[in-house]
């Protein structure tokens, strides 16, 4: 979302120090654009000037329309509050339905769609801004909506279920980044009768596609029935039903081994010059090679786990890794689009080959980490928090890997210094720690194996991974170059839904010897 001061990427809601500030309670909607980095590759100028348009014609015409006050734009989005849920959630409804009308003479790849979510929560608010957490669940929420839809929380739901004349369904409880409690998400149905056509739809497709499977089903048994050799259908009418006759000395054909039991009289056996010979076996397919990632060896050893600087990281406690190795870079597009070409991976990513792989699911890694698995024929795993932070540090115990202050060109992060980017540099762009490992802290979050557990409490001390407990969310580590520095120190950890996608998600590979 650009600069909406880490809204998205996990300040865990604490506004800038300072004396007593201003609080209300507010509907809040945050809005951003789908696919914003691939349409300005594709046309820079014309892109933004469509944005400013939208802005200008539609976003801001519509919350002033519904008594709201639009906080900011961000290049990419906007987050606006509202006295009334009610009128946030008529303004975003609006917003959607104007918007299909811009883009229908617009080709499907161009279209600018919006996600948005929509929460009621106390904020802080300052003349150019907001804080919270009331915002910071409402760009969650906008996170994991489709674009073009209008997902809410259960907060708002509770306020507007019998006031705004349209559907909802009810996506369940989610569990969203640095919020401790789970929240109810609904989406937005056009209209009251929408989720009863959805429901049919999904029946009708549902019984389409089964008997689809009994057609296939039954198409597969017929032709295995057809097209048995004419010899094997003869030798399986002639089995006899008692035990063989010995065959004559005079015809030393082979005889051969009983079958299913015939239900007629049997007949001669056909010779064995009779018989077709057999289809000439189909060759398979030269599997696609893969391209592994370079790897560094990393030699066991013990090191102290975690830090005081936040509770998810306490306590500290000593953890002893064994011998692996670790992905020298985090996961490129190039390597994961060869996943997705060998049919391993569920989508292509967008982006340029040598950037690290984004807005992938911890389940996403999983299927990556299964293909290259198979097609290397090596055990590759995502590699445990602790071996992560281990290989993180480099055999430092500072702040960073280099020191206790930031410098400039040694990560990617908002406020990292002159390198710092509104995207993710390539793989590679800054300094390697003591360990020659790039990137392990800032340009992307990292998942690990681990499960997402509040603090270490429990946590092994042998270097594996923690799956116990429940496992809805996963680990993440690094930060990304949306966060700001404090995500980039080694010991920082954050948490994830297991499945779903985010923009800043990726990760790395790892193997045991």
């Amino acid at each position: 979302m650009g600069e909406i001061r880490d809204f998205r990427s996990g300040n865990r809601g604490e506004p800038p120090p300072s004396g007593a500030l201003p609080r209300r309670l507010a509907a809040i909607i945050v809005g951003d654009i789908a696919s914003y980095s691939r349409l300005m590759q594709a046309d820079e100028e014309g892109t933004h000037a469509r944005v400013k348009r939208i802005e200008r014609d539609l976003i801001m015409p519509s919350i002033v329309e519904h008594h709201g006050s639009l906080v900011k734009t961000t290049g990419d989005g906007f987050i606006a509050i509202f006295d009334s849920p009610v009128e946030a959630v008529r303004c975003s409804i609006v917003i959607q339905q104007n918007l299909v009308g811009r883009n229908t003479s617009q080709p499907k790849h161009s279209r600018i769609e919006y996600r948005i979510g929509v929460n009621l929560g106390d904020v802080i608010v300052e003349p150019d801004d907001i804080y919270g957490d009331g915002v910071n669940i409402a760009t969650r929420i906008e996170g994991i909506a489709e674009p073009g839809q209008v997902y809410i929380s259960g907060a708002i739901y509770e306020q507007i279920k019998h006031k705004v004349v349209c559907g909802y369904e009810s996506l369940g409880d989610r569990k969203v980044k640095n919020i401790t409690d789970p929240v109810r998400v609904y989406r937005v149905l056009p209209d009251a009768d929408a989720l009863g056509r959805t429901r049919s739809r999904r029946e009708n497709a549902l019984i389409f596609f089964l008997g689809i499977s009994v057609l296939i089903i039954a198409t597969g048994v017929l032709w295995y029935l057809l097209a048995q050799p004419a010899g094997r259908r003869n030798e399986q009418a002639a089995a006899p039903t008692a035990a063989p006759t010995v065959a004559p000395a005079a015809s030393p054909s082979p005889q051969p081994a009983p079958r299913e039991a015939a239900t007629q009289t049997p007949e001669p056996s056909p010779s064995v010059a009779s018989a077709p010979p057999p289809p000439s076996p189909v060759p398979s397919p030269s599997p696609i090679p893969v391209r592994e990632p370079d790897m560094i060896a990393i030699r066991g050893g013990s090191f102290a786990m975690g830090s005081n600087d936040d509770p998810t990281e306490r306590p500290v406690h000593q953890v002893t890794i064994k011998p692996f190795s670790i992905g020298k870079y985090p996961v490129t597009v190039q390597q994961w689009n060869e996943c997705a070409a060998a049919k391993g991976c569920a989508f292509t990513a967008v982006g340029k080959d040598d950037a690290p792989v984004s807005n992938v699911s911890w389940t996403d890694a999983q299927q990556y980490v299964a293909y290259l698995s198979q097609a290397a024929k090596k055990p590759y795993r995502l590699p445990s928090e602790a071996e992560w932070e281990y290989a993180a540090r480099g055999g430092t115990t500072s702040k960073y890997w280099w020191g206790d202050k930031l410098q400039p060109g040694m990560a990617g992060c908002k406020d990292c210094g002159d390198l710092a980017a509104e995207q993710p540099a390539k793989v590679g762009g800054f300094k390697p720690n003591p360990f020659g490992l790039y990137d392990m802290g800032g340009g992307i979050d990292q998942w690990v194996e681990d499960c997402w557990h509040r603090s270490y409490q429990g946590a092994p001390a042998d270097g594996s991974a923690w799956t116990g407990g429940d496992c809805s969310s996963h680990v993440l580590r690094s930060g990304s170059w949306k966060n700001d520095s404090r995500y980039v120190r080694p010991s920082n950890r954050d948490g994830y839904d297991t499945n779903v996608r985010y923009p800043t998600h990726g990760f790395r590979v790892a193997l045991s010897p």
